[in-house]
């Protein structure tokens, strides 16, 4: 495994369009990102032989066959692993294995949501006429929402390490800052520690502006062999290590509510990349609450345990400061079309190209990205390099 990664290479990236966008279907959506992504690597859709997507129907469906339909595309490798927003960072690490394994030659991981325009996601107890089966029947009846499951966990944080709400806050300012220099993102007004204090509370201790937006977008990501990879369009980003987990599903069942599954996914992708913390030019960490980022860098091991606050304080995530972080904005400011990971990797691959504008991290070589699935519940690390 150490080597495998090395061996592989992101050769497109893109983005659909964002925000609402009532006109088009989630596979739209997708199929744009898609085709965009091909043409930023020099491919066609005749070229796709891996697909890895999640595609979620009214019937609960989740199957990479309805977007190969949609597309035209008849793979000989396929997945549709469902682990939330860490999927699609996670799908790297399958992609890459099927590729040296030689079950695919071109892998498109794509995703596509219409969830502000389908007013789609979960705000607080299910109707009494909704029928809850499996392990969610234990918490969904008593209205524990996404917010308040990341706000149990703030809580925990707080209690423990003496974090405060304007450590969490810091995150949520510096990367407005990193929005207003992306043309993109959906929010680019500068705000400020009080602003985020002063939101509306959604559930305690976590503010409107902890939360991430809601929004349509599509996003797609190509990986080949490094071998082909140096033939096309664009200089490749190389695949270095990759790590994946899961620790529960209900926030009820996390074992320990200040260490995410990063603990052990981080780890792998270190170890497997052959690099240190130190290393890393730029962080896309998965920021669907301030809180999210926080438990995230302590368990990847960017600081100690109870260290997060601290570590982020001073606007030091910031445009200028020395840790580089969400560079695009993240899901608080750019997009958040309910799964998020994806755009974690575009950002990083568009980094380590130096294709970034204003927003470009000088001289940026490794890059990391973290996509968090669920309440807390599964991550998955990637480690990218310029080659």
């Amino acid at each position: 495994m150490e080597t495998l990664g090395r061996k592989t290479a992101i050769v497109g990236v893109a983005e659909s369009d964002i925000g609402r966008v009532p006109h088009k279907s989630k596979f739209q959506l997708s199929a744009e990102a898609s085709r965009l992504a091909l043409d930023d690597a020099g491919l066609s859709i005749k070229d796709v032989d891996g697909l890895f997507t999640i595609i979620s129907t009214q019937g609960g469906e989740h199957s990479s066959m309805l977007m190969a339909e949609y597309m035209g595309i008849r793979p000989r490798f396929t997945d549709s692993t469902s682990m939330g927003g860490s999927s699609f960072v996670a799908y790297v690490e399958h992609a890459a294995a099927a590729i040296n394994a030689g079950m695919c030659e071109v892998a498109l991981i794509c995703h596509g949501s219409t969830n502000i325009s389908d007013r789609g996601g979960r705000a607080g107890p299910v109707s009494s006429k909704t029928e809850v089966y499996g392990p969610m029947q234990f918490e969904d009846p008593y209205g524990i929402s996404i917010a308040s499951s990341y706000a149990l966990a703030a809580q925990r944080h707080m209690h423990e390490y003496g974090t405060t709400s304007e450590q969490l806050a810091e995150i949520a300012v510096a990367t407005r800052k990193w929005a207003s220099l992306n043309p993109k993102a959906l929010m680019r007004a500068p705000i400020t520690i009080e602003d985020v204090l002063n939101s509306r509370m959604v559930s305690s201790p976590l503010h409107v502006l902890d939360c991430c937006l809601v929004t349509d977008a599509g996003g797609a990501v190509v990986l080949t062999s490094m071998e082909r990879a140096r033939d096309l369009k664009k200089a490749p980003v190389a695949v270095l290590g990759t790590g994946e987990s899961h620790t529960h599903r209900m926030i009820s069942q996390m074992p320990d509510y200040t260490q995410t599954a990063a603990a052990i996914s981080g780890r792998l992708a270190f170890e497997r990349a052959g690099v240190s913390h130190k290393d890393i030019d730029v962080a896309e960490i998965y920021d669907s609450f301030t809180i999210t980022v926080l438990l995230t860098l302590e368990s990847l091991g960017f600081c100690k345990k109870g260290e997060g606050g601290p570590f982020v304080s001073g606007q030091r995530t910031a445009p200028g400061g020395d840790f580089p972080m969400n560079t695009q904005g993240g899901a608080l400011s750019y997009t958040h079309p309910g799964m998020f990971g994806i755009f974690t990797l575009i950002e990083a691959v568009r980094q380590l190209r130096g294709e970034c504008g204003p927003r470009q991290v000088k001289d940026a070589e490794l890059a990391l990205c973290n996509g968090t699935g669920g309440v807390l519940s599964s991550t998955g690390t990637v480690i990218l390099g310029r080659v």
